[in-house]
């Protein structure tokens, strides 16, 4: 289907089902769209507004009949709230060095994406890529996409987060640190650094992608406030968490735009 928008038409297509990666038993099915040419930053930026994200050149949002549990969220910063938990992670990393290397993609951070993989997702797609593949991740991306490294003061590599730019804030698109110490919650720390440069550079939100109630692996999402999830075409605060378990009735013929 089109939408036609001031940047041109929208075409969308819709996804065969899938195996839910998130609810045991569940299928999944995504409406997507193919980002390219000269407005592809504007057209990713206008779509995140509505709950799009992007992974290489696609730009997607689960669209699956009865069920609405995947909830794109993002932190609002300026009211971010420095709980105790996050100080005593961010003073167990304070020796930390945080860069941006652009899109320097190179084989030490390969390494430690390998690593990553293979220790939190070894039975996930991402666990055969190459370092080519890996590269792609960056250089191949149709918008204003970077990288963020965390070193030791001696230049050990700890945590990378691959990084979408967007006018409104930051977008976490992928991050992979070293899983040798649990203890220093590194995932955590790059989210909080992110929070840190937003308000640094004066936009609004981190970006998190989607939270999915009732799913271990992405309670640490709903962890950061306050945080805003987008329902039923608008952002609002998530304030009580237990309300916003698995939804149903999936209105996937809803227009976007304003």
């Amino acid at each position: 289907m089109s939408h036609q928008r001031p940047l041109g038409p929208i075409v969308f297509h819709r996804s065969g089902p899938m195996s839910c990666p998130y609810l045991n038993g569940l299928t999944e099915q995504q409406l997507f769209m193919e980002l390219g040419g000269p407005n592809a930053q504007e057209t990713f930026e206008h779509l995140s507004l509505y709950g799009f994200r992007r992974s290489h050149h696609i730009v997607y949002r689960p669209t699956c009949s009865g069920c609405q549990s995947c909830i794109p969220v993002r932190i609002r910063v300026s009211d971010f709230e420095n709980k105790r938990r996050y100080r005593k992670i961010r003073n167990r990393n304070a020796e930390l060095i945080m860069e941006d290397v652009g899109q320097k993609a190179t084989e030490e951070q390969y390494k430690l994406f390998s690593r990553y993989v293979k220790s939190r997702h070894g039975d996930g797609d991402m666990a055969g890529m190459s370092i080519r593949d890996y590269s792609n991740l960056v250089v191949a991306s149709p918008v204003d996409t970077g990288l963020l490294e965390w070193r030791t003061p001696s230049g050990q590599l700890m945590a990378t987060c691959i990084t979408d730019r967007l006018k409104d804030g930051y977008s976490a698109v992928y991050s992979f640190f070293d899983t040798s110490d649990d203890r220093l919650s590194l995932g955590v720390y790059m989210i909080l650094s992110l929070i840190d440069l937003a308000i640094s550079t004066g936009k609004p939100f981190v970006y998190l992608g989607f939270w999915v109630p009732g799913s271990p692996k992405m309670d640490y999402k709903s962890s950061f406030e306050p945080i805003e999830g987008f329902y039923r075409g608008v952002w609002s605060e998530i304030t009580d968490k237990n309300s916003w378990g698995p939804m149903t009735t999936c209105t996937s013929g809803k227009t976007l735009g304003p």
